[in-house]
């Protein structure tokens, strides 16, 4: 399924007549680079914090997986962990947070996933280096077929932003589709951009 999904488009994932299960949303970015007093430059760490918000089909909230609860309670949704300060010498190539999702094992009351993001320290989006989001099939050891990625670092709707809706998975009858959002928001708790999500995608 090799598919460059832009923001807002939206996606089935059925592949080859069977659903896709597993997937995972990678963040990517590096550490700020500012100048020193005496000439030269030193590094500025950035915490960028992916989070998912698992609703039901009122838009009930029935869990979080964020970095202070690293698993989903049926074990669907898992966090690799906080990462506090992104990449310090330049970009490894390496997703410094993924959440990955099995759907076989999600909540069988959830209907909607919400996957946001938050600048912890409220650092601009746009001076953030090299920050993106990748959203792949596979897990977070195999990337097997990338489906929709997002720059926050040369995207100027995110300019000015520390916090945005990624994307989200939702089931329509018995199936599972993907939504590629990429909105920026205002908000600077996880909460509040949860709240934001409910109110304009569910």
């Amino acid at each position: 399924m090799a598919i460059s999904l832009q923001k807002g488009q939206r996606i089935s994932l059925e592949k080859n007549g069977s659903s896709l299960t597993r997937m995972c949303v990678g963040v990517n970015w590096g550490a700020i680079s500012k100048k020193g007093f005496f000439g030269g430059s030193k590094k500025e760490a950035v915490d960028l914090d992916a989070s998912v918000g698992i609703f039901d089909a009122n838009g009930q909230l029935l869990d979080t997986v964020y970095f202070g609860s690293l698993k989903s309670k049926c074990s669907g949704v898992m966090h690799s962990g906080d990462d506090l300060t992104g990449d310090m010498d330049g970009d490894d190539g390496l997703d410094n947070e993924v959440i990955s999702v099995d759907l076989t094992k999600i909540n069988p009351k959830a209907a909607t996933i919400g996957f946001v993001l938050n600048s912890f320290r409220g650092q601009d989006f746009k001076d953030i280096p090299f920050a993106s989001i990748r959203i792949y099939e596979g897990t977070p050891t195999s990337v097997e077929s990338i489906f929709a990625t997002l720059d926050l670092a040369n995207d100027s709707t995110f300019a000015g932003k520390v916090s945005m809706i990624m994307a989200k998975l939702y089931k329509k009858g018995n199936e599972w589709k993907f939504h590629s959002i990429g909105e920026a928001t205002a908000d600077k708790k996880l909460e509040n951009t949860l709240q934001a999500f409910a109110k304009n995608h569910l």
